[in-house]
């Protein structure tokens, strides 16, 4: 291992581990205008951005943050141009069934939240071929959401609940936010401590809307692909400047 990949894995000194988001959430925008200022297509954007997307895993991993949850696909995203709809299908599959071998090496443990029945079959193979890799990974959690939208994953918790109730198997007092929790797709891990947003807008664009209820948002103009580990410092640096003080003094 070369000096320079040592001190790239290794926390920043100006970092407190005790401190970290044990979650990270990313909103991956900017794709397509990093690809119109070089000049390129935007699906070259979105090649990009894959590459941002490893390497910041890679990161989380090295530094010892325990989730990493990514906006890849909303159900929004569904109106975008049909060729670059069907190229991110393919990059998807793609890049899953090229990286699996990695992330079963490295001990991640991938899931897939949304509506993942209106995907391609072939990706929804891919899919269920990588979680099934990686079920018993014991590093870090890499949840992806693929056509995902918060309102929609919360209306489908509220659904399944009130079934419950119609069939006499839960009562409506027994509803808590506690049990409410438990019918969202990120039952099984904390909700995040932080939510980082790229290039520069400043709203949240129907992402986690449960979860991120007490996350510190960090927003930069760097858009997604130019996105790297100094970017992350820098996040994860202002995160820990910050008071949480979750509603008390």
């Amino acid at each position: 291992m070369s000096a320079k990949l040592s001190v790239l894995q290794q926390l920043p000194a100006d970092l407190d581990r005790e401190r970290l988001p044990k979650h990270v959430a990313v909103i991956m925008d900017g794709n397509g205008r990093w690809a119109k200022r070089q000049g390129l297509p935007r699906i070259m954007g979105h090649r990009r951005g894959v590459s941002a997307l490893k390497d910041l895993l890679r990161c989380c991993n090295d530094w010892g943050i325990q989730a990493l949850t990514t906006y890849a696909f909303s159900t929004e995203n569904w109106g975008r141009p049909l060729e670059e709809v069907d190229f991110l299908m393919s990059l998807f599959e793609g890049k899953l069934r090229q990286e699996l071998q990695d992330m079963v090496d490295e001990g991640v443990k991938i899931k897939f939240i949304g509506n993942l029945a209106a995907l391609p079959q072939s990706l929804q193979a891919e899919i269920e071929r990588s979680v099934a890799a990686t079920q018993d990974n014991q590093g870090i959690r890499f949840t992806v959401a693929t056509n995902y939208g918060g309102r929609q994953e919360i209306v489908q918790a509220a659904r399944a609940i009130a079934l419950q109730v119609q069939e006499g198997k839960l009562q409506p007092e027994e509803i808590d936010e506690a049990l409410f929790k438990s019918y969202l797709y990120t039952a099984d891990v904390c909700d995040p401590d932080l939510l980082i947003r790229t290039s520069g807008e400043m709203r949240i664009s129907n992402f986690m809307l449960w979860q991120i209820a007490y996350a510190e948002i960090y927003i930069t103009d760097t858009f997604w692909p130019d996105f790297d580990r100094a970017e992350f410092h820098r996040a994860l640096y202002a995160y820990q400047q910050r008071s949480r003080r979750f509603g008390k003094v």
